[in-house]
């Protein structure tokens, strides 16, 4: 397996430089933007060539950078422009920035059942959940592996609802040949420090649609059309704007996208084939339609056959300098106080007030999939400069720990 690691030294992290692919192309755009003095994107020239080589390489019309993944989807939910009380169905394993927009906007998530072996939502737990209040549907593609889009776009179109994607990990993921952020109405990423390219913060949000590209442009700049004839504050939104600096940084991270992502696939591969012979463990389940991305590599863990399930394997893998999230999230995003005490605006629990009764309903029973998903889930952190001996590393780790706990 080539060179292995010493015992004290680390694997390369997405946290600081060691995982990451910054060079002299974000020096020399930082340079020039500073030196120019020019750090607003109203007037400078890094985020429009970002957004325009970011709208190219999806494989969309309209591309707009913005403050963060929440901003994204927050601008999406907007150019939506749900009525108070509407619902739009959503994944209850996901970030809570996907979530409060909705709430924000006076919308209501309602939460859809996991596919126990992607974990993703799907067309047949998403119908279950459709209304007459339903506006749209937000479907995440967890951990940069795409939902089955073809069933969820059929399922939508035949009820004249607009379709969300939530790629923020999922950069250059794709279904049928298609890069996931090209099948729904709008769709939204993430430049967040750990993403596949990063801004430490930033989003974009992307679309077809040219009416919402005018609204998701205003949205992005308080409502205020730059550069149209008689601007005006159009609308109620805010400041989620890109800096100059962040634009710099983006514009010489995208040449490097497709590299990185190849080089996650690559990795991700070496390691679902060394624990192949691991019973205790399923590796990521991929529909043979789909490219997985690898934002980050997860496993499911059979607590029948490691005694502590994957709390006790992520505390030996830790034992033995392996980062890892058991769980994830820990808990389903609607077991947050957010949802469960209804905490929005001062006393007025708007919008839950406006929410039938049996969408607010969170049992075990309406969820199955989700709570097991999340008793179940390893998460090992991912990067582009994961090579074979890192890989190697993390597997004899992970076979070294399961033969410690079974005995």
């Amino acid at each position: 397996m080539g060179l292995t690691l010493s015992k004290n030294a680390k694997l390369p992290t997405d946290q600081d430089s060691s995982g990451r692919s910054f060079g002299e192309p974000e020096l020399a755009n930082l340079a020039e933007v500073l030196a120019g003095g020019v750090l607003t994107s109203t007037k400078g020239k890094y985020v429009r060539e970002f957004q325009t080589a970011f709208a190219e390489k999806i494989g969309v019309r309209h591309a707009f950078a913005c403050s963060s993944g929440t901003a994204a989807i927050h601008a999406a939910i907007s150019a939506i422009d749900p009525e108070p009380g509407d619902e739009i169905v959503t994944s209850p394993i996901t970030d809570m920035g996907a979530l409060t927009p909705i709430l924000y906007q006076g919308a209501i998530p309602v939460f859809a059942e996991v596919d126990p072996r992607t974990w993703n939502i799907t067309a047949q737990s998403i119908e279950t959940r459709l209304s007459e209040r339903t506006r749209a549907i937000v479907v995440t593609h967890l951990f940069g592996n795409p939902c089955e889009m073809g069933e969820i776009m059929a399922l939508a179109d035949a009820n004249g609802i607009p379709v969300i994607e939530d790629s923020a990990q999922a950069y250059l993921a794709s279904f049928r040949d298609r890069f996931v952020g090209s099948f729904g109405k709008i769709a939204c990423f993430s430049l967040q420090q750990g993403k596949h390219i990063t801004t430490g913060e930033g989003g974009i949000v992307v679309t077809n649609d040219d009416a919402i590209a005018r609204h998701l442009s205003l949205f992005l700049n308080k409502g205020w059309g730059y550069e149209e004839q008689n601007p005006d504050h159009e609308f109620l939104s805010l400041n989620y704007r890109m800096s100059e600096l962040q634009g710099a940084v983006a514009a010489a991270q995208l040449p490097k996208l497709e590299d990185s992502v190849r080089r996650r696939i690559d990795a991700a591969r070496l390691l679902t084939e060394q624990l192949a012979d691991v019973p205790a463990l399923t590796t990521p389940f991929v529909y043979p339609e789909s490219v997985h991305s690898y934002w980050k590599y997860c496993l499911r863990v059979d607590s029948d056959l490691i005694p502590g399930g994957c709390d006790a394997l992520g505390k030996a893998l830790k034992e033995r300098n392996i980062s890892c999230a058991p769980r994830y999230i820990q808990k389903p995003a609607f077991c947050c106080r957010i949802f469960r005490e209804q905490k929005t605006l001062g006393r007025s629990r708007f919008p839950f007030s406006l929410a039938r009764p049996q969408v607010l309903e969170y049992g075990e029973d309406r969820f199955p999939s989700t709570f097991r998903a999340l008793r179940n889930i390893l998460v090992l952190p991912w990067n582009e400069n994961y090579q074979e001996q890192h890989v190697a590393v993390i597997s004899e780790a992970i076979h070294d720990a399961i033969s410690e706990l079974s005995h």
